[in-house]
Order: structure tokens, then sequence, then C-alpha cells
């Protein structure tokens, strides 16, 4: 039936007139924390930085090859077999067995069922390919091994990229897979990427390693320069510490040398190790490593038995801000090169919204005057319902903060379509109705039931479309799919509450009218 009661009508009203003022928050500032949000522009509408990134997936073979090297000898070590000469070359690893072993090693590693050689039945391919040339042996990763380490190795760098990003607090920033080995970054807003650059351009591979001068240390040494100067030290292989035993790290001021440091506090399995190493260590410098580079080497004076400790290295705040960001954010699994940069700049962004708003406007206007021409005071109402609409669908992306992008406008020009698709066939149905029907009321009540079934199975249609959008997809999609969706409900909520509310109040005074439409 055409009723409404009082307290529906409150509702209706309340929550109209609070999504409106949450959509005014764009154009005004409230002191309300609640109130006082904003939608955010996406990159093509305010500007911003574009960065591609490749991962280096080179180093990360050669790790997971030099690991293999050891899994592979203590495998057939425990079988009694030796291998002779192994050894790595080229991402590719080489031994030799006696003659009475050769089958035993093709076997083991062409066995479906290998400990040490894992078969993907779906592609029919192992991790490993191996050739055999007159009892040596040479591995090398598949085709397929390759793709699950570049898989692997991408989604390690993009949780990592994520991370350090969120951070720095960038608002919505777009980060994304592109193919196996390459990340997109969109940072709206962002003028000058080069801190961005910089923190993504390091690995942050932090060690902890003793500085020696024995040549002949069992785990072998190597010569590392220090990052402020040229001064080389010789450091063992050997990691006291990796930045994996981080639980965090922040920029402090060092009140006894007044200098900027970054405190870090351990894990229970690193505050052990360090306890250790600093107890038997007393006298001997530790060389704190990071991506290859020494930041310093201070004498060890006493047992660090807390779990925390200080890195100082001649830092400014910022400088000591991004070395902690890198510290807590985890260290990449392998370097990052960018590829591909591009500064949108605000120019380019406001011609963009520019654009958008004036399609909006022609749009809007077009169908205004179409509406109120075709169906006069229900034209009328149908047009105050399409504003309230768009003031509706505003103020709930404001509430949530939400992205806007220009496929995101256009996802908006869409709802307003949509609404008034839903008004012209609610009043069409109103008029077969009143042919028939000489009460205006019972008219306009079954030209709202009626087409109710054919709006409904319209609007939720387009809204799976707008979901599986939404999860399929990326950047730009996701804007267009998250106003499109959000407007289906807005576009329902205003039609068959706020626009026939209006309709009754004016039909309830207008009942004994003839031609009311």
């Amino acid at each position: 039936m055409l009723y409404f009661s009082k307290l529906r009508i409150i509702f209706i009203t309340l929550l109209t007139l609070f999504f409106t003022l949450s959509a005014s928050s764009n154009l005004f500032k409230f002191q309300n924390n609640f109130l006082d949000k904003k939608i955010n522009l996406g990159l093509d509408l305010q500007g911003g930085s574009y960065l591609l990134l490749e991962i280096d997936n080179t180093p990360v073979i050669d790790q997971k090859l030099q690991n293999l090297t050891i899994t592979i000898r203590n495998y057939f070590k425990e079988k009694n077999i030796r291998l002779n000469n192994l050894k790595l070359q080229n991402q590719k690893l080489s031994f030799s067995v006696d003659e009475e072993f050769k089958e035993i090693i093709l076997e083991t590693f062409k066995d479906e069922e290998s400990e040490i050689n894992p078969y993907y039945p779906r592609f029919k391919s192992h991790q490993l390919d191996i050739i055999e040339d007159d009892n040596i042996f040479i591995l090398n990763y598949s085709r397929q091994g390759v793709i699950e380490i570049k898989t692997s190795s991408q989604d390690q760098a993009l949780e990592i990229v994520r991370r350090r990003i969120d951070e720095i607090g960038t608002n919505e920033p777009n980060i994304l897979k592109r193919g196996n080995d390459r990340i997109l970054v969109e940072l709206p807003g962002l003028d000058d990427p080069m801190r961005i650059k910089s923190l993504l351009g390091k690995t942050a591979n932090l060690t902890f390693r003793f500085v020696t001068s024995n040549a002949n240390d069992s785990f072998g040494t190597e010569k590392l320069q220090y990052e402020d100067s040229t001064e080389e030290d010789i450091v063992s292989k050997r990691i006291i510490l990796s930045g994996d035993n981080l639980l965090d790290a922040q920029p402090r001021m060092n009140n006894e040398s007044n200098e900027t440091v970054v405190s870090f506090t351990l894990d229970r399995v690193g505050a052990k190790r360090f306890g250790k190493a600093t107890s038997t260590g007393i006298g001997k410098q530790l060389a704190i490593v990071l991506d290859g580079k020494i930041i310093s080497a201070p004498v060890i004076r006493d047992t660090i038995a807390s779990g925390s400790g200080q890195i100082s290295g001649g830092f400014t705040f910022q400088s000591a801000t991004d070395l902690a960001l890198l510290l807590r954010s985890g260290a990449l699994p392998a370097p990052l090169n960018i590829i591909e940069e591009r500064t949108v700049g605000p120019d380019l962004g406001q011609d963009s919204i520019n654009a958008g708003i004036i399609a909006l406007a022609i749009g809007f206007f077009l169908v205004v005057v179409f509406i109120f021409i075709k169906y006069k005071i229900f034209g009328l109402i149908t047009n105050i319902t399409l504003v309230l609409n768009l003031f509706i669908l505003i103020g709930i992306l404001t509430l949530f903060e939400a992205t806007l992008t220009l496929p995101g406008i256009a996802g908006i020009i869409l709802t307003v379509g949509m609404a008034v698709d839903a008004n012209v066939l609610i009043f069409e149905r109103i008029k077969e109705e009143l042919k028939n029907e000489r009460n205006n009321l019972i008219a306009f009540d079954s030209g709202y039931t009626k087409s109710r079934t054919a709006i409904l199975d319209a609007n939720i249609t387009t809204l799976l479309a707008a979901i599986i959008l939404f999860f399929m997809g990326s950047g730009p999609i996701k804007g267009f799919s998250l106003t499109l969706g959000v407007g289906i409900f807005t576009t329902l909520f205003s039609v068959y509450f706020i626009a026939r509310l209006l309709t009754v109040l004016y039909v309830s005074k207008n009942k004994e009218k003839e031609g009311i439409i």
C-alpha cells in the first residue's frame, strides 16, 4: 500500500540528511572528526607518481641453488653415495659419481615422488632438470621451477613494498602484479618520488657479523666497504643475526652522544643469539651490514642480554627514520629495478576532473529536462530524487574515504542512468494501470508493486557484475565497480523510499484528479 508511517518518514529524512551532510564535507570543513572526511582522488585525477618495478631474480635463483647444494649433499650422504666435485657455476649445479651409483642418481631426480626434486603433475615437469654426461651430472631449474621461484619472489616483494609504502602514509596507493616478475606502484598525490624510489631500491638485507683479520676463518671472509666512506674491513661470512630476528626498529636520539640512532628490539631467538655473541666477543668489532655495506662496526664492551640495541652511523633524523622503516618492513627477497617512471602533473589531473564534471553535468541536465517534459510533476519528483541519490552516493563514498578515479565518475554517471530507468519503468507501469483503474491510489500502488520484479532483476544482475569486477579487476576497474555497486543500493533506496514518499504525498492530495500522470 502507498502508506508511510511517521517513523518511516523520520528515518528516511534523517538518513538522507546525514549522507547529504557527509557529502558536503568535500566542500566545507567540519570540526567533527567523524564528518571531516573527504573522497580521495586517484592518480588519474589528482596526479602523482607511477613506478614499474622489475624483480632481479638472479640472486634468488643463485641462493636457492646454493641451499640445494647442501641439501643434495646431505641427502646422498645418508645413502652412502659420495658426490665428487660438487660445485655451482652459471646457475648450474654439477657433480660426478662413481659408475655404480649413476642409475640411482637418475632415478632419484626423475622419480615423480622424489624428495629433493618435486614434481608438478599439472605441468608435467620436475623442479630441476638433470643432464647426464659420462658420470657427470648437471642440475638447473626447469622452466616451471623458475616460474615457481619468480611467483614466490613476486608475492614476497609485493607484500614488502606494500608495507614500506603504507608506513609512509601515502593515501590509497595502487600496488599490483604485472606478469611474474614486475610490480606496478601508483601513488596518487605524490609529486616527488625520490624518497619512495630510495626506499624501494634497497633490499634491506641486514646482518650482524664479526670483523676479523683471520684469513683462515672456517666460515670464510669477505672485504666490505663502509657506507659513508671508502674504507674497508674484512668480515666473517658467519651471520650472527639477521633482519629476520627483528621485532621492531625506531629512530631515537642518543642523550649521551647527542646523535640520532636506530634502536632495535629482537625476538626471543635473536636475543639469545645476540647475548651469546656479545658475551664471547667482548673486545671484538661487530659489523652491522646492510645490503653488502658496513653501516657501523662498534666494539663490544659488555654482554647485551636485553634483546635490544642501537645502530649508529652519523644518521640524520630522516635517514634514521627510513632505515627503521626498512628494517620493520623486512628485507626484499630480491633487488628491485625501476624500469619505468612517470610523474602525472596536477594540471593533467585537474583536466580529467573538469572533463568528468562537465560530462556529468551535461548528462544530468539532459536527463532532468527530458524527465520533466515527459512526466511533469512526477518528473520533478524524479529529478529531486536523482539529486538526493547523488548526494547519498557521494556521502557513502566520503564516509569510507574511497578513492575516486575517472572510471569511478563513469560509474556515477551510469548510476544516474539506472535511477532514471527505474523511475521510467514505474511511471510507465502506472500509466498502464490507470487505463484499467479509476482509483489513483490503487493504480499507483499497483504500478510500484508490479514493476518491482523487473527493477530488482536488472539491478541485482548489474550488482553481481560489479562484484565480479571489483574482486577480479584491478586499479581503475575497481573504482568503476565500487561506485557502480554503491550506486545500485542508493538507487533502490531513492526510488522505493524517497521518490515513493514524495509520490505518496502528492497523490494523496490529488487522488480524485483525472490524468494525474
